[in-house]
């Protein structure tokens, strides 16, 4: 309960405070991508109940002559990059936080097609809400696999606390500020979590 109280009024306050630079990125969102300026996607929650996430769109919609969407990396622009790395992008993702959908801390929200992936210890993720960021993500973020990122995710399960969620959190802005930890990333999307049964 503590958590969630202290969700909403971290979510709210960040809301208020950034809403004018929120309100700038729209703007250029739909100046130099079109619209939609959000970009909702379905991801798994806490045990793997399914929400919709909100980011920022940092892709086009360019299409190959057949109108199919080209790749990932083709549609990606340097805005877009400059977006996912700087996290621009996740700032809306406060809103799910606000409403309960996810935490400011906890495991970074991975994609619905992953759920039959996981083995029996790298579920345990989502034993609590995923978050927007996360001990991965201050220990690595994009440059570690996929068995060390699972790994931090569970250890976090097992430790978590107000303290812990303070560390990462104040970590969280001085990786973000440094970059670091960016790899696939923030600009690159990690390649896709293929499974591991062990």
């Amino acid at each position: 309960m503590t958590k969630r109280i202290f969700d909403i009024f971290f979510s709210l306050g960040w809301l208020i405070v950034f809403s004018p630079l929120l309100v700038v990125v729209a703007i250029l969102v739909r100046m130099k991508l079109g619209s939609p300026v959000l970009f909702l996607h379905e991801r798994p929650g806490k045990d793997g109940k399914p929400f919709r996430i909100v980011k920022f769109r940092s892709m086009t919609d360019a299409r190959d002559a057949e109108g199919k969407l080209l790749s990932d990396n083709e549609r990606l622009t340097a805005f877009g990059k400059f977006l996912r790395a700087s996290t621009l992008d996740e700032f809306p993702e406060m809103w799910n936080v606000l409403i309960g959908e996810m935490s400011v801390v906890g495991p970074r929200p991975l994609m619905m097609s992953y759920l039959p992936r996981y083995n029996a210890t790298q579920r345990r993720r989502m034993e609590v809400r995923p978050g927007v960021t996360g001990w991965a993500q201050i220990n690595g973020r994009n440059a570690i696999s996929w068995e060390q990122k699972f790994a931090l995710d569970v250890w976090y399960v097992d430790n978590q606390s107000l303290w812990l969620d303070a560390k990462i959190i104040f970590h969280t802005f001085f990786k973000v500020f440094a970059r670091s930890g960016i790899n696939h990333s923030a600009e690159q999307p990690m390649p896709e979590f293929l499974g591991d049964r062990e």
